[in-house]
């Protein structure tokens, strides 16, 4: 884990002023309750996951919710588990009981609280929309240091205002998560597309007939130019249906457990840092666009993009989304239609001036989406200012700035989305 004046992304260094370690809820209240009297902006810090300095702040009051890691053991279709517990530690509880959560992210070792704010996207976000849209209730520590209970039908103001609301009106504290059957078998599909067009052809297939629980995509650089991949799995218990049918591209197909898909990852990690790359810097781009911009879009996204930017493990991830698959009101879509989740997932080699270079870069390319109508998933690596987050929320950004003034008067909370 990084020291609290950095972060996964290694661009943004910002020293508090204290460190606070929560092993309880009552620690999180003297955190605030402290910082409103010596008058000093606060924010919570999960594992360190922020890839631009989100969880960071200067002369502040870092609270380290890692401590809050307590997850209960799942009943009637749910779980509670403290804000610091990671993913992995929700999955291993809950899978052996043949239950998970709908959404989960595809990094396991992120906190369930620091994805909760964000919103949460996974592989099977594409149907079920992210991980904030299925959290049942919360307990959150307000900028007041009021300690508030809230679900979609006790104040569901504050409700709305936390999932997805950067940590701009407190700290979250519990979670309660919704549940679903959980197969013990999947059935991976890697479908490689001669070019562009198959790739948006088959997506489109895929998500309109829904065939397979996961569903995501990737365009990867190779010496012969970009190669396209989507990447889709059946969950299965007794036998898999394995349809193909409709897909243009090359199929290649294994079986694997279902906790075998969930840690898909691990290998990458595994690479990055066997080679000593795991900290180098993160510039990240991440977005959504919607698919009747994509056809028009991506290509010039791709000749603007250097592949030897993305490093060797880098990609152009690309992934489809179900029209109103996503819910939480402050997680920002375009409207009108499918999506696509377009991320910039950059590895570059531990170079300053390349990562100040790639930073810039992501603004253009933001721009290039946003002028086709897409919006920011908040856990990009580019400044913000508050004019721009006022016109990332639109129509929702009165109600997060109501709910800020009504449960953070002070204006303590999370000042590294720097949103108000």
């Amino acid at each position: 884990m990084s020291t609290p004046d950095d972060d996964f992304g290694h661009l943004v260094h910002r020293t508090p002023a204290r460190v606070v370690r929560a092993e309880r809820t009552e620690d999180v209240v003297a955190a605030v309750t402290g910082a409103r009297a010596d008058g000093l902006r606060l924010t919570a810090r999960g594992a360190g996951h922020s890839v631009y300095g989100r969880s960071q702040v200067d002369g502040g009051v870092v609270v380290d919710v890692t401590g809050l890691r307590r997850v209960e053991a799942p009943r009637d279709g749910r779980v509670t588990v403290a804000a610091g517990a990671t993913w992995r530690a929700v999955v291993e509880e809950t899978l052996p009981r043949g239950l998970l959560p709908p959404v989960l992210p595809d990094y396991l070792d992120l906190t369930v609280g620091g994805t909760v704010v964000v919103g949460g996207v996974g592989g099977t976000t594409h149907a079920l929309g992210v991980t904030s849209d299925h959290v049942l209730g919360l307990e959150v520590v307000t900028g007041a240091g009021e300690v508030r209970t809230c679900s979609p039908t006790e104040s569901p103001e504050l409700f709305d205002a936390v999932r997805g609301g950067l940590g701009q009106v407190g700290v979250v504290t519990e979670v309660t998560l919704g549940l679903v059957e959980a197969p013990a078998h999947a059935r991976r599909h890697t479908i490689t597309c001669p070019d562009l067009p198959t790739m948006l052809a088959d997506a489109r297939v895929l998500l309109a007939d829904g065939r397979w629980d996961h569903l995501q995509g990737a365009i990867l650089p190779t010496p012969d130019g970009w190669r396209y991949t989507l990447e889709g799995a059946e969950l299965f218990s007794d036998k898999a249906d394995d349809v193909l049918d409709g897909i243009e591209g090359t199929v290649q197909t294994c079986t694997v457990t279902h906790a075998e898909l969930l840690s898909r990852l691990e290998p990458l990690e595994t690479a990055l840092r066997g080679l000593g790359a795991w900290g180098n810097p993160h510039p990240w781009l991440t977005t959504f666009l919607g698919d009747a911009a994509a056809d028009d879009v991506l290509p010039r996204l791709l000749d603007r993009t250097d592949p030897a930017d993305l490093g060797r493990f880098g990609r152009v991830a690309l992934s489809p989304i179900r029209a109103g698959a996503i819910t939480t009101p402050l997680v920002r879509t375009p409207g009108g239609g499918d999506l696509f989740a377009l991320n910039l997932l950059r590895f570059p080699a531990d170079d300053a001036e390349t990562a100040r270079r790639l930073v810039a870069d992501n603004r253009a390319a933001y721009e290039l989406v946003r002028a086709a109508g897409g919006v920011l998933y908040p856990v990009s690596a580019l400044p913000m200012s508050a004019a721009d987050w006022a016109a990332h929320f639109g129509e929702r950004f009165p109600a997060l700035a109501a709910a800020r003034a009504a449960h953070d008067p002070d204006g303590l909370m999370t000042p590294g989305y720097e949103v108000f």
